[in-house]
């Protein structure tokens, strides 16, 4: 069974996963999250698929269902675990069978799985405890597949946005320069996923995988998705309100639509061993 190392020194800054507040926002409006959210390119889906032993798939941090869905649609039988319950009740609607539980404390009752998949949420996760987790959910020869949609629109457009965002919420996450990138700030995300992989006996090296697509959003596609952002999901309406004419303002101003260029990245690796952990039947469902 996979051990955790000795504890880690403290930070100065709490690791997202830590800010449990902030991790547990986004269902305030979780039909929103549903309806506005991308899903990711069908290019990763498949490629986990064929890496992975089974159809067997976790999905961790599954809030509505949008990844699950798409591993369902590629011929998989997906488990979601999610810690916010208003989450996991929409993905329940579309029919995804769920279970409410933050995953380092989710209990795989002997269940294990081919693929263990996360979209857009292991950061949520204690890197070391999460793959300790997923080394005793995984069959041999599963595969852990961590990823993450990371978008920028064009310069004047990103520099527009910026500028609404620095006005109105100065010093927030939102109003960082608009020179810094995302697929930067998500590799860094993904290096990190890495690390505590590699903290934990029972996977191989992880592996990198990048997929670039673009999206093309009209003004009111952009501003049904901007409050299911981190950013925006506990800012005070009044000011959210400002934020959004802001920004439908600079969509106007740029035509009414705009194209968010997409790098959807991954760490990727797979359980060693020879034998499927022992008690109970196989995972799935």
């Amino acid at each position: 069974m996979p051990t955790l190392p000795p504890e880690r020194a403290a930070r100065s800054t709490p690791a997202p996963h830590e800010v449990r507040e902030l991790a547990e926002s986004f269902g305030t409006d979780a039909e929103r999250y549903d309806r506005a959210r991308p899903g990711y390119p069908r290019a990763l889906v498949e490629r986990i698929v064929a890496a992975a032993p089974g159809r067997a798939v976790l999905d961790v941090g599954c809030g509505t269902g949008i990844a699950a869905r798409q591993f369902e649609a590629a011929g998989c039988r997906v488990l979601g675990v999610d810690p916010d319950d208003r989450m996991a009740a929409l993905a329940g609607r579309h029919g995804l069978d769920t279970e409410v539980a933050a995953f380092e404390t989710w209990e795989p009752a002997g269940r294990t799985f081919d693929a263990l998949v996360s979209g857009q949420a292991w950061h949520w996760v204690d890197p070391v405890a999460g793959a300790a987790k997923a080394a005793q959910a995984l069959r041999p020869r599963g595969l852990l597949a961590l990823f993450w949609n990371a978008g920028r629109p064009a310069p004047d457009v990103a520099e527009a946005f910026a500028e609404v965002h620095q006005r109105v919420l100065p010093g927030s996450l939102a109003a960082r320069p608009s020179t810094e990138s995302a697929v930067a700030g998500y590799t860094a995300l993904c290096t990190r996923a890495a690390d505590g992989i590699r903290a934990v006996a029972g996977f191989t090296e992880a592996e990198q995988w990048r997929f670039d697509w673009e999206r093309v959003y009209t003004r009111d596609e952009w501003l049904d998705q901007l409050p299911t952002q981190g950013s925006f999901t506990r800012t005070p309406r009044a000011a959210l309100e400002e934020v959004l004419a802001g920004v439908g303002a600079a969509i106007d101003a740029a035509g009414g639509s705009f194209t968010m260029h997409y790098a959807t990245v991954a760490v990727t690796a797979q359980r060693t061993g020879t034998r499927r952990p022992a008690g109970g039947p196989p995972g799935g469902r």
